[in-house]
This record gives structure tokens, sequence and C-alpha cells, in this order.
């Protein structure tokens, strides 16, 4: 009876404690799966960003003007009436080519006389020279001789100069423009009678920002559009001005397009150019999908 009522209070005792190990060891059962069933992954998104270096091209619009290579206003050096003119209006002409003529008849005559006079003027010089030789005339009769023929000499070079000023010949390779004279009308130094322009190659003017001048040079390409038209062209830069502009704070450029199939006249509407300035590495930042 005794043993039976000690064993009743020893197991009161030790229950709630074998209670609390039996609830542990569940719960650890039920954290732990069985074997073969798979474990559910967590799957965590996260953003990155690739970092890499690419050289860029610096891009700027500006505005400029096409102009020809080379013009000029014709005229006469001298005056005159006008006896002949040699080419057509719009007309391509070359360099040295005959295009207009003022009378020159008075000066032809003069020319003559002179050369005329020219035959006699030698004559007397060696005949004045074989006396010479002989003491049969003084020193200073034979250097009189050789004076005369070369004065006589110079004035034909003047006439054959003035001459030459009668006629107008093209400076250069070019398009004539519309002629201002008509053949009979007196021609002076002042009147012009045509233009003359060198459109191949054609020079294209604009300023950039005083931030690019020290990156614009003799090579540095660039690409440009003329207003009514949907091509872009490319051409270079061939110069530049000394020194940025105080007022404006720009720097002049002047770059050069070939026209070879002169396919751009040259006209004062300006053009939108995009110089191409290479500027330095850069970090580009790319998004790495989730």
């Amino acid at each position: 009876m005794t043993a039976a009522i000690v064993l009743m209070i020893a197991g009161m005792i030790a229950y709630p404690q074998i209670k609390s190990r039996m609830k542990a060891s569940k719960d650890a059962a039920e954290v732990v799966p069985p074997a073969g069933s798979q474990v559910r992954k967590q799957v965590l998104n996260i953003n990155a960003e690739v970092l890499k270096y690419q050289s860029l091209t610096d891009k700027t619009i500006v505005t400029g003007s096409t102009i020809p290579d080379e013009e000029v206003d014709l005229s006469f050096e001298t005056s005159g009436k006008i006896v002949s003119i040699n080419f057509q209006e719009g007309s391509t002409v070359r360099k040295g080519e005959l295009l207009a003529k003022v009378n020159d008849k008075p000066l032809l005559a003069q020319l003559s006389r002179y050369e005329a006079q020219l035959k006699l003027a030698e004559d007397r010089v060696y005949r004045q020279s074989a006396l010479l030789e002989k003491d049969a005339v003084s020193q200073e009769a034979y250097e009189q001789a050789r004076t005369e023929l070369a004065m006589l000499n110079a004035d034909i070079d003047i006439v054959r100069s003035n001459i030459a000023l009668t006629e107008l010949h093209a400076p250069f390779d070019g398009v004539i423009g519309l002629r201002n004279v008509s053949e009979g009308a007196y021609a002076s130094p002042s009147v012009v009678v045509a233009k003359l322009t060198k459109i191949s190659p054609l020079k294209i003017d604009f300023f950039v920002p005083e931030r690019y001048a020290n990156q614009i040079k003799p090579g540095t390409r660039l690409s440009f559009t003329i207003e009514g038209r949907q091509e872009r062209f490319e051409a270079a830069v061939y110069a530049t001005e000394s020194k940025v502009d105080i007022a404006t704070r720009t720097l002049a450029v002047r770059a050069k397009y070939p026209n070879t199939q002169r396919s751009i006249s040259p006209k004062p509407s300006h053009c939108r150019l995009s110089p191409r300035i290479q500027g330095l590495s850069h970090i580009i930042s790319q998004s790495a999908p989730d």
C-alpha cells in the first residue's frame, strides 16, 4: 500500500517533464520533412547593374552657311568699247580662258610704230659699237645709242601690257553668271561684266561654342543638311579662326565639301551641321533583367 502511494506521487512529479519532452519531439518531427519529399525553395528577386567602359562621340548641332570656294566680280582693268564677249551665261569656263575684249586698235598701231623703230635703234647701237672700237666715236655717243634702244624696248613692253589689259581672262575654273554688258558698250574698271563662282569644292562657315574650341581641328568630320532637302552630306574641317570671339564666345570654323557633282549651290540660307567631337570614355549603366 505504501509502495503504491510512493509510485503514484513519483509519477505525478515526472509527468509534466515527460509531456514537455514528447511535445518537443513532435515539433521536431514536423520540421524534418519525411524521406522522399521535395523542399520548397524561396526565390529572391534582385536588381543589378552591369557597368562597362565605352567610347562615345559627343555631337552638337549648329547652323552654318554654304559659300563658294572662290567668287569674283569680273571687270576690265582699262576703259574702252567692248568688241567681243566670248562666254555663254551660266556656262563653265576654264582658268585663263578669254571671256571678253575691249578695243585695242590704237595700242596695236602704237606697238607697230615702236617695233619699226626697234630695228633702226638696234642697227645704230651696232654701228656705234664698231666705231667705238676704232675710236671713231666717243663713249658717250655709244652709251646714248644704247640708252635709246633700252627706252624703246621699255615702251614696247608698256604697250604690250596695255594691250593685255584690254582682255578679260578667267582667273580660275568656275561657273560664270549673267552678263551685265553687251558688245559695243563702254566698259571701265567700275563696270562688272559678270560674276564668276567656283562651287567645287564648297566652303561651309559655322561657329562652335567656346567649350569645343580645343577639340575642333583640321580633319574633324561633320555632317550637314540643307534646307528643303532630306539628304545628309559629309564634310571636313580644314581651318579655324586663330582665337575665340570675345563678344560671342564662339570659334569661327570653316569646312570643305567636295561637291564634285555640283549638287549643292552656295546660298545665304543656313544649313544645320553636326560636328562629331570625340569625347572621353564614359561609363554606361545597363540594368540587368530580374
